[in-house]
């Protein structure tokens, strides 16, 4: 064998062992991942009482529904999924138009005022007004208990709004001036040109629009004194907290059984909670994931 050959075969089986290192890697970072994700919806499907006693990993050691029920039982969690449903809905689709719109407007060079119109949209990345004059403002605009409290104040997000202007300005210029050269106007520029390109940076913007209006608490807790109104967020925070101001922490079987809990618990209901409200968010992923990979580092890079 001649020395040529040996060392393309000690060439080869570094590459092997390298392979065979990262994708070890990839697999541990994985496990670490995925298990406690695992854990969580085992725990959401055991019963509480026996849960803990701890040593429940990837399968329930008593499966139950109770958990589950629980959460459902009062039926306002139904109510508050309409509402949360309709929110993230409406406040996507309307967040998008209008953050497209502004995004393709401050790309337009000869728009008057350009910078500085981006120079005080940016200023509001730095500084807030603050919770009290924000009710204020909220009431004077009549927005308080309104279901339009959690549409209205995110219709824009100036971070996506740069994500936005950033992709629009990768899009050749050519293209525009050719249509304006066969007579659209920038409403049809905007629509048949833009729109149609940007399916990327709709998905990433949309999918971040949906997820925060899905997992916002914050808005129905301090806006909405109408309980009727709340979304499933805010409902289910103010279940736990009850849960946990009435119900004592089980910290050992000795405990358990001297107490003669009952088969739901405070930890038990948690992890039944964080079921019922992160699958249903997690069921949009795959229609948008071959989008995410490209739109995912817009903005990062600027040419």
């Amino acid at each position: 064998m001649s020395k040529g050959q040996k060392t393309k075969i000690k060439a080869s089986r570094t590459d092997i062992a390298v392979q065979v290192i990262v994708y070890m890697i990839v697999i541990a970072v994985c496990l670490v991942i995925i298990l406690p994700c695992l854990n969580v919806l085992v725990l959401a499907f055991n019963d509480g009482k026996d849960a803990a006693r701890g040593g429940i990993w990837f399968w329930p050691r008593m499966p139950t529904f109770d958990n589950i029920k629980e959460v459902f039982r009062d039926g306002s969690i139904v109510r508050a999924y309409g509402y949360t449903i309709a929110r993230t809905v409406i406040g996507t689709v309307l967040s998008l138009t209008v953050t497209t719109l502004a995004a393709f407007s401050l790309k337009q060079k000869d728009l008057p005022g350009n910078k500085l119109i981006t120079m005080l949209i940016t200023f509001t990345m730095l500084f807030s007004g603050g919770m009290i004059p924000t009710y204020i403002q909220y009431k004077n605009l009549h927005l308080l208990n309104s279901f339009w409290v959690y549409v209205v104040p995110s219709l824009v997000s100036v971070t996506y709004l740069l994500m936005a202007r950033t992709f629009f300005e990768g899009i050749p210029d050519s293209l525009e001036e050719s249509a304006k050269l066969d007579g659209c106007s920038y409403f049809q520029i905007y629509t048949r040109i833009m729109l149609p390109l940007s399916k990327p940076v709709i998905a990433v913007v949309g999918l971040y629009t949906a997820v925060n209006h899905w997992n916002d608490w914050f808005a129905g807790a301090f806006y909405m004194s109408d309980t009727s109104k709340w979304p499933v967020q805010t409902v289910l925070q103010q279940m736990l907290s009850k849960a946990m101001s009435s119900q004592q922490e089980i910290t050992s079987v000795a405990q358990a059984l001297a107490q003669n809990a009952t088969a739901v618990t405070s930890d038990s209901l948690k992890m039944a909670a964080v079921v019922i409200t992160t699958v249903p968010i997690l069921c949009v992923y795959p229609f948008v994931q071959k989008y995410f990979a490209q739109g995912a580092m817009i903005g990062a890079v600027k040419g």
